[in-house]
């Protein structure tokens, strides 16, 4: 067998030095392409932290760490009421230990509510996924409701997305959601917190797809504002089909183009003035030709 090492066929110039290759080595974070790829398998359905409060949008499942049991807020399509479930009202089969907090999953239709934010707002909309599709309201006097169906700014709910990652939510009075207990150990909400504490922090969780569509909404959003750079001379080169090759540039200020910039019309600034600096030329080559024309042969 021939010991010959077989030749790379890629492309190469003479001087260049090789590239090493770099290992990773175990332990090492990295985006690879499997991370990638299992990113992109990961269920739609799952049910995740939202990070920012852009986040939060689609079916909410919404969870209050009260003690001694956990609670989440339910909604009653029988009665239009909204329930406060208590978790230590079920029932697991075979004794199994019942899951941590944050591992929870909605179990049923009326513990989800769906999340539509209002356009060009920060504030949300939280309407109960199952019945008639009521929304969740506020008045001034703190009362929490679940029973309008239109909505209006008492349905309006702005979300704040804590240091601890848990939300809280602040309605259209500058007052906060908050679990409030009532007499015989009933639990209810109220709407008229002016400070965020214990009773006023919840944990949510949306579907892992809705994130992913607003860091899809985040990448566009940085592409459109990206800053244009007002660089006149490489347009005037590029573009610049007249002046006999030569590089004809205006002497104004450029202010005019900043304020252009902002106002968003930076490509029909440069337009006219490309327009105004070509008028400006013209007379000159037409003396040219003209020159040329009545001269003896």
């Amino acid at each position: 067998m021939s010991t010959d090492k077989v030749r790379s066929t890629k492309l190469t110039f003479k001087g260049d030095k090789p590239k090493k290759k770099r290992k990773r080595e175990d332990g090492e974070v990295g985006f690879s392409k499997k991370s990638r790829r299992k990113d992109d398998n990961e269920d739609p359905e799952n049910w995740v932290l939202p990070e920012n409060t852009n986040e939060i949008r689609g079916p909410t499942f919404i969870m209050h760490p009260s003690d001694p049991h956990p609670i989440s807020i339910n909604f009653n399509s029988t009665t239009n009421r909204i329930v406060i479930h208590s978790w230590d009202k079920e029932k697991l089969e075979d004794d199994t230990e019942s899951p941590s907090l944050l591992d929870r999953t909605p179990t049923d239709v009326s513990q989800v509510w769906v999340t539509t934010r209002v356009a060009g707002s920060s504030t949300v909309n939280l309407r109960t996924g199952t019945g008639e599709g009521k929304f969740l309201s506020c008045d001034t006097h703190g009362i929490v409701s679940a029973d309008r169906d239109a909505r209006g700014p008492q349905e309006e709910w702005t979300p704040v997305v804590l240091s601890d990652g848990m939300v809280a939510f602040m309605n259209v009075y500058e007052k906060y959601l908050s679990i409030d207990e009532i007499a015989g150990g009933a639990m209810q909400l109220r709407g008229d917190s002016d400070e965020v504490g214990f009773r006023e922090r919840f944990w949510v969780k949306i579907q892992s797809k809705y994130k992913k569509e607003a860091h899809e909404e985040d990448k566009k959003k940085d592409g459109v504002t990206e800053e244009q750079k007002v660089d006149e001379e490489s347009s005037n080169r590029l573009y610049q089909t007249w002046g006999a090759g030569r590089l004809v540039l205006s002497a104004e200020d450029k202010k005019e183009l900043k304020k252009a910039r902002k106002e968003g019309r930076l490509a029909e600034a440069l337009l006219d003035r490309r327009s105004k600096l070509k008028r400006y030329n013209i007379p000159r080559f037409a003396r040219r030709i003209r020159l040329t024309c009545v001269m003896p042969t």
